[in-house]
């Protein structure tokens, strides 16, 4: 389609903004807690394989593209929130652990497009979307099997949930305010870090525009982040949730001030430094979801994330669409737009990290 690299930053906003209206929808109308939450999750799967085959097969251009993938970001509102939620249910004492698995295989599942490109860099890029949305066919039949874990709050009319009074009055509690301002600054950098990647492996001069290489390693920069999920949900065992995610955006920060500064040192040094980006940019993601999820009011736990989520995700819509548009001009200086996220992140989190780690989710 000859687009350019603001062209790519809208096609992913178009998810982010489908994203943001679903979660909307689930939080305001509280069927992110009315319904059975494994059913709900199977049918946003097989929704969202659908609309993103559609890109795929249907898609003649940048209008109907963003079109379909605002579609998949509805979709994606009943799997990511209703995930988390079902994690919880299942080990509600070990959220920070489970989670941490739940955020990495979303993180492995962000860079294995990039994966699938690297192996079949000659396939018409339709190959890759489709392969998308056969695993997303694939989550919706195992999580239907698994079901609703036994800790699920019971179903039914949840108290205030539909209403936007109600939701947001989880933000009056201190442990729930403080945990999503975290989260906040935490999501300003980490959706643009991951659609900037591609890019600033050819400003760096490490890869070609186009090469599997470029897949290769950008496969390599986001998909790391999967280890640093599991090694933060280990650490929470320990220290806690909110200081291992404070930790995270402390690195995360570091290694956002140093790109640029390192841009021009040898290869090894700037791929070592992107990997270390790559597995702090979102070691803290799940530990803001166990923090705002045993914060919240226990029968609006689903609803109250699916707010949070919203409000991320516009979030992220403003720095992608600043990074995308930006780098060609400021090169491997764009990144230094990310690094309010996580030093505001870490004021925000500064209540629940300075505690305790016994007390630090006490409401």
């Amino acid at each position: 389609w000859a687009l350019s690299l603001a062209d790519m930053g809208a096609l992913t906003n178009a998810v982010q903004l489908g994203f943001i209206v679903g979660t909307l929808f689930f939080s305001l109308t509280g069927w992110a807690d009315r319904f059975p939450a494994s059913r709900l999750f199977a049918f946003c799967a097989v929704s969202g394989a659908l609309f993103n085959a559609a890109f795929a097969l249907l898609a003649q251009g940048l209008a109907m593209g963003l079109a379909f993938r605002f579609a998949v970001g509805l979709a994606l509102a009943g799997v990511y929130p209703v995930g988390m939620k079902l994690v919880v249910g299942w080990a509600p004492e070990r959220a920070g652990q489970t989670l941490s698995w739940l955020v990495g295989m979303l993180t492995l599942g962000t860079a294995l497009p990039h994966g699938l490109r690297a192996l079949g860099s000659q396939w018409p890029w339709q190959v890759t979307i489709l392969a998308a949305s056969a695993l997303s066919l694939v989550s919706a039949a195992m999580v239907l099997r698994l079901g609703d874990g036994p800790h699920l709050a019971r179903r039914g009319p949840a108290p205030q949930s539909a209403a936007l009074p109600g939701v947001l009055s989880n933000f009056r509690r201190p442990a729930f305010r403080a945990s999503a301002l975290g989260y906040f600054g935490h999501m300003w950098e980490l959706y643009a870090f991951w659609a900037l990647t591609p890019a600033l492996l050819v400003v760096v001069g490490v890869a070609p525009e186009g090469s599997a290489l470029q897949s290769a390693l950008s496969f390599a920069i986001i998909g790391i982040g999967l280890l640093g999920c599991i090694a933060s949900g280990q650490a929470s065992l320990r220290i806690g949730s909110a200081r291992v995610a404070a930790l995270a955006l402390a690195g995360s920060a570091l290694c956002c001030a140093l790109f640029p500064v390192l841009a021009g040192a040898p290869t090894f040094l700037v791929l070592g430094l992107l990997l270390l980006w790559g597995v702090c940019v979102v070691a803290d993601s799940p530990h803001f979801s166990a923090l705002s999820a045993r914060a919240a009011v226990p029968q609006q736990v689903g609803s109250a994330l699916a707010i949070q989520n919203a409000i991320g995700f516009a979030i992220t819509m403003v720095s992608i669409q600043i990074g995308t548009a930006w780098v060609e001009a400021w090169g491997t200086a764009v990144v230094w737009v990310l690094l309010p996220g996580p030093l505001l992140g870490l004021w925000g989190l500064r209540p629940l990290w300075r505690r305790p780690a016994r007390d630090a989710t006490a409401p």
